[in-house]
């Protein structure tokens, strides 16, 4: 069971981080962030600058509505050979992400962002983590596509559905569901040491 102070209050829509922090054992409330602290990619950035950047953002629009509390800020992308792979907007673009990672090697991204409201600063850093997907057929990628699972997924998958066709190579498996579960217990035991 997580052992630390301050109850966390999520800055996400996500389902999935809402997910991860429960079953982990976390004590959080949710924030949602204005939609537009969620967009924003700039072409000069790197899949690593990108997601710090957007989990701060995302953190930084909730910690002007608190009294205060210790702000959780995310963001995850996929990237494969610097092509960066946000949520899919519709069927046709999940299909694109899913062909373009078939059967290749690409990483999972995720920014995480802790910020204390009043008196703190932030702190950001990345998760990464490699995975190898499959080669699909047209078959199955219309198939999955075709259940909807891939919406609101960074690069039209979702890892915990299970799928059979992908395959972490290295890293955190809660990383590519959408939060960094070791990566946010460690800044939380820092955070506490600190005190």
């Amino acid at each position: 069971m997580p052992n630390h102070r301050a109850k966390l209050v999520l800055a996400s829509r996500s389902p999935r981080r809402r997910e991860l922090l429960t079953e982990a054992g976390y004590q959080f409330n949710i924030v949602v962030p204005d939609e537009g602290a969620e967009c924003g990619i700039c072409s000069r950035e790197s899949a690593e600058q990108l997601v710090a950047r957007l989990a701060r953002q995302k953190a930084a629009d909730v910690v002007v509505r608190i009294a205060s509390g210790l702000v959780l800020g995310c963001d995850t992308i996929a990237e494969c050979e610097g092509q960066i792979f946000g949520k899919p907007a519709n069927d046709d673009h999940a299909r694109k992400m899913l062909h373009a990672l078939s059967g290749r090697e690409h990483r999972v991204f995720s920014g995480l962002c802790l910020w204390h409201v009043p008196e703190g600063e932030p702190r950001v850093r990345v998760a990464v983590t490699r995975l190898r997907m499959d080669r699909l057929t047209d078959g199955q990628i219309d198939e999955y596509v075709a259940s909807g699972q891939w919406e609101g997924k960074a690069g039209g998958f979702g890892y915990q559905d299970r799928l059979g066709w992908l395959h972490i190579l290295d890293g955190s498996e809660s990383n590519v569901v959408g939060l960094p579960l070791e990566m946010l217990a460690e800044m939380l035991a820092e955070r506490d040491d600190a005190e």
